[in-house]
């Protein structure tokens, strides 16, 4: 009999103290191999540092990555709560593919029922967006920006090859700013959301057949 082949790893990473909190109260179960939550911190240059370090692991040399945590919406309409899929990532060094987007979309609308899924183009920035910037980020045909989706997954890639993937939850839109995340309705419900996204990764994660080396 044959040997099977190792699980391949899981690693999702996000920027913030809230947003892993809330993906850690949605737990594990479900993961078709090992699952590690990495906290950034914010900004590119923190993703950029850590997402490396991480993949320079041997246990993790092969894991599929997937950035996610909150995003400001660009698209009028946009509401908190609301789940952003990039179909792609950019930032001024490169645009980089995800894979399996339909795929999740489905699982975040059985995830999460009722729940608005929106799909296009994910931009970096190095700061929060706010007023006119939004819609100069629109024009170029980006759907919500954060700050460290693009450079996580342009790091994961770099690191070798792997399925990455990004998926945020609207925190602000602009017809719905926020001062600060967690303190007014939007920030609430956005949390609420990223507490329930897990099992869509999880089949996502288990559903992708990782080239081996």
């Amino acid at each position: 009999m044959s040997a099977q082949p190792a699980p391949v790893p899981l690693l999702i990473a996000c920027a913030l103290g809230i947003e892993q909190f809330a993906l850690r109260a949605g737990g594990r179960g479900g993961a078709g191999g090992p699952v590690t939550v990495l906290r950034t911190g914010m900004g590119p240059a923190a993703a950029e540092r850590a997402v490396t370090r991480m993949l320079a692991d041997p246990a993790l040399r092969d894991a599929a990555v997937l950035a996610t945590g909150f995003c400001a919406g660009l698209a009028p309409g946009m509401h908190p709560g609301d789940l952003v899929v990039a179909e792609e990532t950019r930032d001024p060094r490169g645009t980089t593919p995800c894979v399996g987007t339909e795929l999740l979309v489905e699982e975040l609308a059985r995830a999460l029922p009722g729940r608005t899924v929106h799909t296009g183009p994910l931009t970096g920035s190095d700061h929060v967006v706010r007023g006119p910037e939004r819609s100069a980020l629109r024009a170029t045909g980006a759907i919500a920006v954060d700050m460290e989706s693009a450079v996580t997954l342009l790091s994961a890639v770099r690191a070798g090859e792997r399925p990455v993937a990004a998926v945020r939850v609207v925190v602000d839109a602009p017809e719905h700013e926020l001062v600060r995340i967690g303190t007014v309705r939007g920030g609430i419900s956005a949390f609420r959301v990223l507490r329930s996204v897990l099992p869509a990764f999880f089949e996502w994660h288990r559903s992708l057949l990782l080239p081996r080396r």
